[in-house]
């Protein structure tokens, strides 16, 4: 789980209007998010088996979302991407 603050931080730096919470480019930057800190806690407890499953339905999921944003609108997607550091 991510702490109110840093997620509100996240929203507002994605967010495409004033009160934004659930466009494609917010929820893939929270994903992202809670998929890094997920990822981190995999390092130390490699036998968590049930986080394990958890970071890979939101690596799933972030990946459907990209896809969808990728076909609406191809520039939109590429500042995102760019903006998370996703596929160098």
């Amino acid at each position: 789980m991510i702490d109110k603050e840093l997620k509100q931080q996240v929203i507002e730096q994605y967010k495409t209007h004033g009160a934004d919470t659930g466009s494609p480019e917010v929820q893939i930057a929270i994903l992202t998010t809670r998929i890094r800190q997920l990822t981190e806690h995999m390092k130390v407890h490699k036998k968590d088996f049930h986080s394990r499953r958890g970071l890979l339905i939101m690596v799933g999921k972030r990946r459907k979302l990209l896809q969808y944003l990728r076909s609406k609108d191809f520039m939109r997607y590429q500042t995102l991407i760019q903006g998370l550091g996703l596929r160098h």
